[in-house]
């Protein structure tokens, strides 16, 4: 079988296969309490330890899925960098005039080796030189936002704010140039919501702007897509009738929650983390505060909910059960989930990833029958030959979560999965 025609995700909880991922960068420790909440970052933070809680979580996928599942965005881009040389002018290009750059800083670009140019182009930095060329981009690290794989098809996402703009950039170069990917484009699987004729305004002046923490295809052919602080209800409906011309999917449903900080995508109120379990933020997810759900099916029916809890019982499967965060009791479910108490990736039905300064979320982990094993403890299992990782079932794994906590992403943030099969 192909590379392309792997590229395949079908609902939340198959069995994971390949993942991106991308380690915290040296980008990340310029960030200054003045420019912090310009660059979308809650905090400052530590990076040598932040890097080494994210090594826990790379160790943990790979223990999995296999070292070579675990694809890192720096390495693909310099392998795209590498393997087509139209697309890599084209990237910088366009990243020097985004960024408004002087023109000697563009022929340094078009001069570094790849390798050089991959780090520069991600972090801002160019070594060499010393030289500080853009800022940052932080946000990178949650590889989730930049695109999603929609049945065989993949979603090029489109960020509401500035600050994410060149992850788009990289994100575009990667899904074209990088021969794992290149396919996709002749076989029109790729949906770039970035390509500003196909996905224009509104008449009323709304842009297109989606993230990927805001998507989740589940069972039954459902895509979720949140209308959120980053997710637009034009970028919904844009994406909407371009799913449905193409057959992609039978149902779109539109999660509207509060345009709040606090719960910025729907992955921070509920993921999904087996065929029986969601674990949720119980104020907006099974009260409905301030949220509703509209199911757009591709016959042109619609039905409405009141809250997620409604949508899932209903439209999916009447029992399946909620796992609340901070075992549903304020103020711990308030503190729980500012901290992703809900925002678990699932390697498989019934086995998920998720922070450990979640205590109070562990209790309903603990009465929904999960066991909870930490991160540093299942590596040491799975080396030491006590543990296989094929056999676990009904399992939670907490990571250290210090530094990584405090950008406001958690492990469903941190993962863009683009292959999962039984």
């Amino acid at each position: 079988m192909s590379e392309t025609k792997k590229i395949n995700v079908l609902s939340e909880i198959d069995p994971l296969k390949r993942v991106i991922t991308h380690r915290p960068d040296i980008g990340i420790a310029r960030i200054s309490p003045k420019r912090a909440e310009e660059l979308l970052f809650d905090d400052i933070v530590y990076l040598p330890q932040m890097q080494e809680e994210h090594d826990i979580f790379t160790e943990v996928l790979r223990m999995f899925v296999g070292a070579e599942n675990v694809l890192e965005t720096e390495q693909l881009i310099l392998e795209g960098l590498e393997n087509d040389p139209d697309s890599k002018q084209e990237l910088i290009d366009m990243i020097a005039v985004d960024e408004e750059i002087p023109t000697k800083y563009k022929t340094m670009l078009e001069q570094m080796p790849n390798s050089v140019l991959a780090s520069t182009l991600i972090t801002g930095y160019y070594k060499a030189e010393d030289i500080i060329m853009f800022d940052p981009i932080p946000n990178f690290i949650f590889t989730r936002d930049i695109a999603v794989i929609v049945q065989n098809h993949v979603v090029i996402t489109k960020a509401a704010k500035e600050a994410r703009f060149r992850e788009n950039f990289l994100t575009r170069f990667i899904f074209y140039a990088h021969p794992i990917f290149k396919g996709l484009k002749d076989q029109n699987r790729i949906i770039n919501l970035n390509h500003i004729d196909h996905f224009p305004p509104s008449k009323k002046g709304e842009n297109v702007s989606i993230e990927g923490g805001d998507m989740m295809i589940i069972a039954n052919d459902y895509l979720l897509i949140g209308c959120s602080e980053r997710t637009s209800e034009h970028a919904i409906l844009s994406l909407r009738d371009e799913l449905f011309k193409r057959n992609v999917i039978k149902n779109v449903v539109q999660v509207n929650i509060p345009n709040d900080r606090s719960c910025m995508h729907i992955d921070t109120i509920f993921t999904m983390i087996s065929d029986k379990h969601v674990v949720a933020f119980k104020p907006i997810v099974l009260d409905g505060l301030s949220s509703n759900v509209i199911v757009h099916t591709k016959n042109g029916i619609k039905r409405e909910y009141a809250s997620v809890k409604d949508f899932f019982l209903k439209e999916i499967d009447p029992e399946i059960e909620f796992i609340l965060s901070g075992d549903g009791e304020s103020p711990y479910q308030e503190r729980e989930q500012w901290t992703d108490g809900c925002n678990l990736v699932a390697i498989r039905s019934g086995v998920a990833i998720t922070y450990d300064r979640n205590p109070h979320t562990e209790i309903s982990f603990k009465k929904h029958g999960y066991k909870v094993l930490h991160a540093r403890k299942f590596l040491q299992y799975v080396k030491d030959g006590t543990l296989d990782p094929a056999t676990i079932e009904n399992t939670i794994i907490t990571l250290p979560s210090n530094e990584l906590s405090r950008a406001r992403g958690g492990s469903h943030c941190m993962t863009c999965p683009i292959e999962r099969s039984n």
